[in-house]
């Protein structure tokens, strides 16, 4: 068994809608990204990645790169989990920690574990996502962005 962590953090303030693991949370705010800024999708994504033994999010999916302008972090994550997958890997177990002020996670929460579920190939009962805040501290507590922190356990599935 291997255990990885990952992290994401973006400014709020770009085009809408801003997106929390491949759910639209709020039609009315965006975050600065170059993909479509979906922290949740990204932490995960990372931690996949990391489980895996194959670095992070940026050598798969770099900033700049016009391939992933605006792209769609679920597959971003699903071409994560395949990656994984030839590696030996499968995710047994993911937990996401939203980090927000000004967002509102718990009326999403269940569609958020339904999608992710979806896109890692594991059971609802294997993906937790909660939310938590920063009673008023930094650039979080400011209402100036959202972060997400993910840890992703995987079993060997392969040689």
């Amino acid at each position: 068994m291997r255990v990885a962590f990952g992290f994401d953090a973006h400014r709020l303030g770009g085009s809408p809608p801003l997106i929390l693991g491949g759910v639209v949370v709020d039609p009315s705010v965006g975050v600065e990204a170059w993909s479509d800024g979906d922290v949740v999708g990204h932490a995960v994504t990372d931690a996949v990645l990391g489980v895996a033994g194959l670095g992070d999010i940026g050598a798969f999916f770099p900033s700049g790169d016009e391939r992933w302008k605006g792209a769609d972090s679920m597959a971003m994550l699903a071409e994560a989990v395949a990656k994984a997958g030839e590696r030996g890997f499968q995710v047994a177990f993911a937990d996401v920690t939203v980090v927000a002020g000004a967002v509102r996670v718990a009326p999403y929460r269940e569609q958020i574990r339904t999608r992710l579920a979806a896109v890692l190939g594991v059971d609802e009962g294997r993906v937790s996502v909660k939310a938590t805040t920063t009673d008023g501290l930094g650039f979080i507590g400011r209402g100036e962005g959202v972060a997400a922190v993910a840890v992703v356990t995987a079993v060997r599935s392969g040689p």
